[in-house]
């Protein structure tokens, strides 16, 4: 499972509207009958149109300032495995996110209890992805790629005449490079923009910044973690449990559906991961022989490589951190094995 929350900018400044993220939420729609669309929904009712999601986000930011966000999003990522356990069900999803947002809301340090009710939000279910600039595939093809593109414009410079050489060589010399290439879907090069194979069901999730009164600022960000602070000369409660949302998330998700997740899917794992990789090999090690199959599996297809235990303790660490660490971080930006 990878969920991300941000907040939604317009360049350097926080934008004004939700008008353009919504048009952007809208693309699967183009073309398709009205019984084939994907339409915003809350926590109580299906088909909200787009207008009205951006009009109510919009009009619900009451004293806020430039440079707070209005609103923000929440993207919910199911992995290929939590997909197949609920056999890409829009009904499933639609469910779950409903269940989500009860977790969200109580995520919240308050000293009156945030409930669901409380929330400002708006979801809408999306089945596809795209290959983006960052990921292993597109990464490790771009060298193909950068051949290709030169062989490429070599071919229209002989046709123009201004450079010697055989097109037909040219030509079999690229068909060569495509074939070399690591990443391909159905023969074709995996390049950015590509959709990617398989389940790709995800959900977007717009939140309003304020409450649904409009009168209280809810703001999921990390600059403050649950505390207390001094206000107008009175203790007040503030802040997001972010860990406590996240393991709740599959904790809904596993109680929901039945899921038996993998060690290697767990948030304490990937946690543990990034600040304790030595710890991580040493918990990954110690599961039984299936897990740990299974782990390995799982950790292979997010594009990460567990190595060898070195004999000398500082190259161990060393190794273990930046390794593992740098395939964590494109695991979880490739949103294949997230938080």
């Amino acid at each position: 499972m990878y969920i991300a929350i941000t907040p939604q900018k317009l360049g350097q400044s926080y934008s004004n509207s939700v008008a353009d993220y919504v048009a952007y939420l809208e693309k699967e729609n183009e073309g398709l009958e009205q019984d084939n669309q994907e339409h915003f929904f809350n926590q109580t009712e299906d088909r909200i149109s787009p207008d009205r999601v951006i009009s109510e986000i919009d009009a619900n930011t009451a004293k806020l300032k430039k440079t707070e966000p209005k609103f923000y999003s929440i993207v919910v990522s199911p992995s290929q495995r939590e997909l197949k356990k609920i056999v890409n069900d829009p009904v499933a999803l639609k469910t779950y996110t409903r269940e989500l947002m009860k977790e969200y809301a109580k995520s919240f340090y308050r000293e009156k209890t945030v409930t669901v009710d409380k929330l400002k939000y708006f979801a809408k279910i999306e089945h596809e992805r795209t290959y983006r600039g960052f990921e292993k595939e597109v990464l490790e093809n771009a060298p193909y790629r950068k051949q290709i593109a030169k062989l490429e414009n070599d071919i229209r410079k002989v046709a123009r005449g201004e450079l010697e050489g055989n097109s037909k060589k040219l030509q079999a010399e690229i068909k060569k490079l495509k074939e070399a290439a690591p990443h391909k879907i159905e023969g074709k090069m995996i390049v950015v923009g590509m959709k990617k194979e398989g389940n790709q069901s995800h959900i977007h999730i717009i939140v309003s910044r304020k409450d649904v009164t409009n009168t209280f600022s809810l703001s999921p960000g990390s600059k403050y973690k649950a505390s207390e602070v001094e206000m107008h000369g009175k203790m007040v409660q503030r802040g997001f449990h972010r860990d406590q949302f996240y393991e709740k998330a599959e904790q809904r998700f596993d109680k929901l559906f039945d899921y038996n997740r993998n060690f290697a899917e767990t948030y304490t794992a990937k946690k543990v991961l990034i600040k304790n990789p030595v710890a991580f090999r040493m918990l990954l090690g110690n599961l039984p022989t299936n897990e740990k199959a299974l782990a390995l599996k799982l950790l292979s297809k997010s594009g990460m490589r567990i190595p060898n235990i070195p004999k000398n303790k500082v190259q161990l660490a060393l190794k273990v951190f930046h390794r593992l660490r740098r395939g964590m971080q494109r695991a979880i930006e490739s949103g294949s094995i997230g938080i």
